[in-house]
């Protein structure tokens, strides 16, 4: 374990107290639970963002574009893909393969 200093409310501080276990025990089981619950959606974000720093740089003169970089921060695959099919085909397909990267092995997974 690695001790760090922690800055919060009275309140927090007063609902912390009052939990069983005392403070780090809590913490450490909040922390858990959000990484839990967080899961795989971080590599999502980092795909997207990944995805689109390229497009940026070499597809953002090409047809469709802005529709593209819209279908791709809405989650739309379909939308994506149709936007991109008059792309050179090395330029889609990198682009592709940045945004399936980290999803789908997580999708894959059971």
């Amino acid at each position: 374990m690695v001790a760090r200093e922690v800055t919060l409310l009275p309140r927090h501080w007063d609902w912390l107290a009052a939990q069983p276990g005392g403070a780090s025990q809590v913490l450490r089981r909040l922390v858990d639970q959000a990484r839990r619950a967080d899961e795989g959606a971080g590599d999502v974000k980092a795909a997207r963002e990944r995805t689109y720093r390229f497009m940026r740089v070499v597809a953002g003169d090409l047809a469709g574009y802005e529709e593209a970089i819209r279908a791709l921060f809405a989650g739309d695959r379909a939308g994506l893909d149709a936007r991109m099919a008059g792309w050179p085909a090395d330029i889609r397909d990198h682009a592709l393969a940045l945004l399936d990267m980290d999803i789908r092995p997580a999708a894959a997974a059971p």
